[in-house]
């Protein structure tokens, strides 16, 4: 380990914000920059990085041909240079930076999971935009484009051969997230969401094909569920799934849409749920990952709610020292 043995990095890239979808769309840069001041007014424990180091776009877009078809990686860019309108659903508006923004969010994702797998780092927060999980192999959905998620996953799983789990505890199924890894027993999805709602998958028996069945874990909750509802199936499902693989690492979809004031979640949950399912998290990692968590940004569009949320959720994930985890 270097001298940040420890911390917290909270990594970002400039880049992630020239993604502009447009006049009234809830998925604006203003989400990421309010994070960012609210991570960077004092604590301890994190260490915020605004313009962290990216690998080189050819070297990401090469990996991404592991989650996304090279057809659909293309259209991404033809349209980004449009400048104009939206890729397969309206949701996804685009512009001139969005094909730049989603390559530098996934290199970044594909950094830190480098990272991780050659010991450089133990816990990070990737502040990044355009979110991650909707997107599904040759389709943008769901304000997103690319699966940032899917590929750090595939990359700690490649690298070590070992399980990963991903927890997504956003306010919306990870449809993407989940598709990409239904067959795959080596990694385990867990997610907890409200339902009937977007994007309408995510029921409970949805579980995994094949040699992956038990291998996807979804908790679909009535809108409206609160903390104690939310919290308590979400940290049931995150222990079933992680004593059953045993994951080297744990992967975090953060969507912070959940809370109570979110205009697009329809959930109850406020900062003391966030902190408890971080706790959760780190938990889990401490017990059967040596506390090695990557957590990615996804939804949350109150944006005082989105920046307290994130700030509570990177306190915790400080407060569990995974430093002093054990194998």
């Amino acid at each position: 380990m270097t001298d940040m043995e420890g911390a917290v990095l909270v990594r970002s890239h400039p880049r992630c914000l020239e993604h502009d979808p447009g006049l009234g769309h809830p998925e604006t840069r203003r989400r990421l920059e309010v994070v960012l001041d609210a991570l960077s007014s004092g604590g301890g424990g994190w260490l915020v990085d605004r313009e962290a180091p990216l690998p080189p776009d050819g070297d990401t877009l090469g990996m991404l041909r592991w989650i996304h078809d090279g057809d659909y990686i293309e259209r991404v860019r033809a349209a980004s240079g449009r400048g104009h309108g939206f890729l397969d659903s309206e949701d996804c508006r685009v512009s001139r930076g969005t094909f730049d923004a989603a390559v530098a969010a996934a290199g970044l994702a594909l950094q830190s999971a480098l990272d991780l797998v050659n010991d450089r780092l133990e816990r990070a927060f990737l502040v990044l935009r355009p979110p991650s999980h909707h997107a599904e192999r040759s389709r943008a959905r769901g304000y997103c484009f690319f699966n940032s998620v899917a590929l750090a996953a595939e990359v700690v799983v490649s690298a070590w051969g070992e399980p990963v789990v991903i927890a997504d505890f956003d306010a919306h199924h990870g449809n993407g997230t989940q598709n990409h890894f239904l067959d795959r027993p080596d990694v385990g999805y867990v997610s907890v969401h409200a339902f009937p709602s977007f994007p309408g998958t995510g029921t409970a028996d949805e579980v995994g094909e094949g040699l992956a069945a038990g291998s996807v874990r979804n908790i679909p909750l009535a809108p409206g569920a609160d903390d104690a509802t939310f919290c308590s199936a979400f940290e049931t499902a995150l222990d079933e799934m992680a004593s059953r693989l045993h994951p080297a690492a744990i992967v975090v979809s953060a969507g912070f849409n959940g809370h109570v004031t979110d205009p697009v979640g329809g959930l109850r949950l406020t900062e003391a749920g966030y902190r408890r399912l971080t706790a959760a998290v780190t938990a889990t990692a401490q017990r059967w990952s040596r506390g090695r968590v990557l957590s990615i940004l996804e939804g949350g569009f109150n944006l005082q709610a989105l920046a307290n949320c994130a700030r509570i959720h990177v306190e915790e994930l400080a407060a569990g020292e995974p430093e002093k985890a054990h194998a």
